[in-house]
């Protein structure tokens, strides 16, 4: 892919500034936009183009990618309106070439992918939902596995940006497809996330040290990604939320979202879907959330399990 290419790069959270950084890194021309001004500025330094506003952010843009929080901030980007089925002059939509792509990388629901593919099509502009998958430190090492859904022509017209920014690149099938993936993705590192900080706390609490725990579990049948590159307990993993007091992660109230979006998904599927594990982690979550919690990285489900990570750890 040419350098010459134009990226507007929207939504510059924990995940969507290292993310831009990388294209910057890969000398790709990007320009940034966020509500927030400081990560905009930050990207300025590493050579984006700060623009002043989204409409203003994919002026001539040949690629937009988003990476935004809930459905409702796509369909404000794209359509103007949260609540409007159609696009208007403030949305971005209206305001895309024909023969543009869009790259939409927040997790939504399947259904509205679809939706905004369905609108899009409407302007000549292609669309791939391309949720992602690795945390913040997947995201800053530019090893993201991403999940595409859409037609082929574009996984491929797509594949040279993905690729300076994740290792792994699946197409999971049509247009929405790849937030399906990513639902059933997040609702199983819910559970698991759960199940890891019941288990250290369970050991921690008979008396093992949960670096100990942690090495013996990482070498047995128990181990798990949350086990062995995300340690939900503190100070037994450098680098990770749980080690600076659950901050700079994947907010707990994002893992809820995800995990209601597991919930609509197997209440909508033929015959509807039993998820137990789904229903009741989303119940854990919802609870921590409501406990004030709700901004702290996910893996702060740990204090749930009992007192011996105390409020200083979570900040």
């Amino acid at each position: 892919m040419s350098n010459a290419i134009k990226i507007a790069f929207i939504g510059l959270g924990n995940m969507g500034a290292p993310m831009a950084a990388n294209l910057l890194k890969a000398d790709l021309r990007v320009s940034v936009y966020d509500v927030q001004a400081a990560p905009v500025a930050a990207l300025a330094k590493l050579g984006a183009r700060a623009a002043s506003s989204s409409i203003d952010a994919v002026r001539d843009a040949d690629v937009v990618i988003s990476m935004l929080p809930t459905g409702a901030h796509v369909r404000a980007l794209y359509l103007g309106s949260d609540a409007d089925s159609e696009p208007s002059k403030q949305g971005i939509l209206a305001h895309l070439r024909a023969g543009t792509l869009i790259i939409e990388c927040s997790t939504i629901a399947s259904s509205d992918a679809q939706a905004l593919a369905q609108a899009a099509s409407t302007y000549q502009v292609a669309m791939l939902d391309a949720p992602v998958s690795g945390g913040t430190q997947g995201a800053q090492a530019a090893t993201l596995s991403f999940m595409l859904g859409g037609d082929a022509a574009s996984v491929e017209r797509a594949r040279p940006l993905l690729e300076k920014m994740g290792k792994n690149i699946f197409h999971a099938g049509a247009v929405g497809a790849g937030q399906i993936a990513k639902v059933c993705n997040n609702m199983l590192l819910g559970i698991l996330m759960a199940g890891t900080a019941e288990a250290l706390n369970l050991g921690v609490a008979n008396g093992v040290d949960a670096q100990v725990l942690s090495n013996i579990m990482a070498k047995s049948s128990g181990r798990n990604w949350a086990l062995e590159q995300y340690n939900p307990w503190p100070n037994v993993m450098p680098g990770v939320p749980a080690s600076r007091a659950y901050s700079g992660g994947f907010a707990s109230k994002l893992m809820l979202k995800d995990l209601g979006l597991a919930q609509e998904l197997a209440n909508a599927a033929h015959n509807a879907q039993a998820t137990p594990l789904g229903a009741l982690v989303r119940q854990m979550y919802l609870l921590h959330n409501q406990a004030g919690h709700s901004e702290l990285d996910f893996s702060s489900i740990a204090a749930m399990f009992g007192a011996e990570i105390g409020e200083a750890a979570l900040g």
